[in-house]
């Protein structure tokens, strides 16, 4: 397993970060064992959130990590958390300091290592939201702080807000990204992550599945999948539209995921993680693997790099459609 920087923190996490939100998985035990399989592999490297299934993720994690959470990075997210009142939602000071009691509680553990905002809140102002912060860190209940899914100038608000401030910082962003999905993090988030020295975790490498090669167009979704209509059953229910979401297009970059993962004795997931840890920015992509299997499928991704000839044909295949300008 690789270990890479998380931005200029000096914390180093494993390549591959597991998430822990479990949407296809009903057996809360083959959670468990997912997550002892990624430790047996060297993963250190954990993500969960308030918000998933209720709090029921980040009790599993909690469970499954008892007796080695020295050993990892965990992290968390917040907006919303229970919901079991109207106060349990969004960014304020109020929320921020119940829901980091509650995650806690429920992970076992005396502090999180990178707290993260899962979205930003338009009703808090985020001057609001950093000072709570910074005192979780002071108080030694938060290593460091980060955020997912800003838009861009808000981000930029924020970080110049802590500077101004001199509140913690952010030290870790979380956005989506795969090759379906580019238009966001390369033109911006890139390279705003080099210039301020930011960890950047991925989420979604494989597009909810659609790239680990299971799904082809034409042919009816594997059951118990989000892309499954009317089966799902997960821990945290979901459904998506796999007609529409498997174009043409989307089915040949599998099939190209596919072969050059064929030449090179490798699966089309595995292929489809190295493309994103070619990026030197990224920290470590999240995987959502759900069986030990999968997690053996994909941290064998860790170690190896695509050469400059397949990433140019996956480059290719996957850039984004421009419109044209009408002038």
């Amino acid at each position: 397993m690789e270990y890479r920087p998380l931005g200029r923190t000096g914390v180093h996490g494993s390549s591959i970060c597991l998430g822990t939100a479990f949407r296809g998985v009903q057996d809360e035990e083959i959670a468990v064992r997912t997550i002892h399989a990624a430790l047996e592999v060297g993963c250190n490297f954990f993500d969960s959130a308030t918000g998933y299934a209720g709090g029921r993720c980040e009790q599993l994690l909690g469970r499954a990590l008892k007796g080695r959470r020295q050993h990892v990075v965990l992290t968390t997210k917040v907006y919303s958390s229970l919901l079991r009142d109207a106060n349990e939602a969004g960014l304020s000071r109020y929320n921020l300091m119940r829901a980091i009691e509650g995650s806690l509680q429920r992970l076992q553990t005396d502090r999180v290592d990178v707290y993260l905002l899962r979205t930003f809140d338009r009703h808090t102002p985020i001057e609001e939201t950093l000072r709570a912060l910074d005192d979780l860190v002071h108080q030694g209940k938060v290593c460091y702080i980060g955020c997912s899914n800003f838009p861009v100038w808000r981000l930029v608000d924020a970080l110049w807000t802590s500077q101004r401030c001199g509140f913690a910082p952010f030290s870790c962003l979380q956005y989506q990204y795969n090759l379906l999905n580019r238009t966001e993090v390369e033109p911006e988030i890139m390279p705003l992550c080099r210039h301020y020295g930011l960890g950047l975790m991925t989420y979604s490498p494989l597009a909810i599945g659609l790239l680990s090669g299971r799904f082809r167009r034409g042919q009816p979704p594997p059951p118990n999948t989000p892309w499954s209509p009317g089966e799902f059953k997960g821990l945290v229910p979901n459904q998506y539209d796999f007609a529409a979401a498997m174009t043409e297009r989307v089915d040949g970059l599998v099939q190209l995921l596919s072969d050059i993962g064929a030449r090179h004795g490798r699966t089309a997931a595995q292929t489809a993680i190295a493309w994103i840890l070619g990026h030197e920015e990224v920290s470590a992509p999240i995987v959502g693997a759900e069986t030990p299997e999968q997690i053996a499928e994909i941290c064998a991704a860790s170690d190896w790099k695509l050469d400059a000839q397949d990433r140019a044909r996956l480059d290719a295949a996957s850039a984004p459609l421009v419109e044209p300008r009408i002038t």
